[in-house]
């Protein structure tokens, strides 16, 4: 893989929430195409599952990025679990290949900036494209549930982590270091200011 291909790489990144979910699109690392949160009424899965179908169709992605449910930590209800599944089908179906991301390997990506949490994480995205910024909730209080908007943000977490590890990924390739897993455990990435 080349650095231009990396570059050109349209990926999608979907984060379901309770509600629906939130999006985002990117075309390489550096350049955001379309964000956005949708919600469904019941039956919620298969609802998701079209929405879903439609911006796979209407973009075209290269990759689709999910959160690995399957990860140590992860607290995602059976509902979801199961349309992360559906969402992974729905997209093999279509050719288009697919990358999780854990969350702990978000939170190793922008520790660096001193993002510990969901909502710094969020803060750092917001820095590093401005157009996200009018859609960046308040910080929640351990009383409030999270702002729907926030699943937006986690998308992004999820794109950005997938493409440091595939730089980093890239980076072991042409110096022969070592071997890295699809989901890049064990790296030590950080997204650059």
């Amino acid at each position: 893989m080349t650095q231009q291909i990396l570059i050109g790489r349209r990926v999608l990144a979907i984060d379901p929430t309770h509600r629906g979910f939130g999006y985002v699109v990117f075309e390489g690392p550096e350049f955001l195409v379309d964000w956005g949160v949708r919600s469904v009424h019941s039956p919620k899965n298969p609802r998701c599952a079209e929405s879903a179908a439609r911006l796979i169709d209407l973009y075209r992605p290269d990759v689709l990025i999910l959160e690995d449910a399957s990860a140590t930590g992860c607290r995602r209800q059976a509902r979801v679990r199961g349309l992360l599944d559906e969402l992974v089908t729905l997209a093999r179906q279509r050719g288009v290949r697919v990358h999780r991301v854990s969350r702990q390997n978000v939170r190793k990506t922008f520790a660096s900036q001193g993002a510990s949490n969901k909502y710094r994480i969020a803060r750092v995205i917001a820095t590093r494209f401005p157009e996200l910024t009018p859609h960046l909730p308040p910080e929640r209080k351990p009383w409030m549930s999270e702002d729907q908007r926030m699943a937006m943000f986690d998308a992004a977490a999820f794109a950005l982590a997938f493409f440091l590890a595939s730089k980093a990924s890239e980076q072991d390739e042409k110096t022969d270091i070592g071997h890295r897993s699809e989901t890049g455990e064990g790296s030590s990435n950080c997204i650059a200011q």
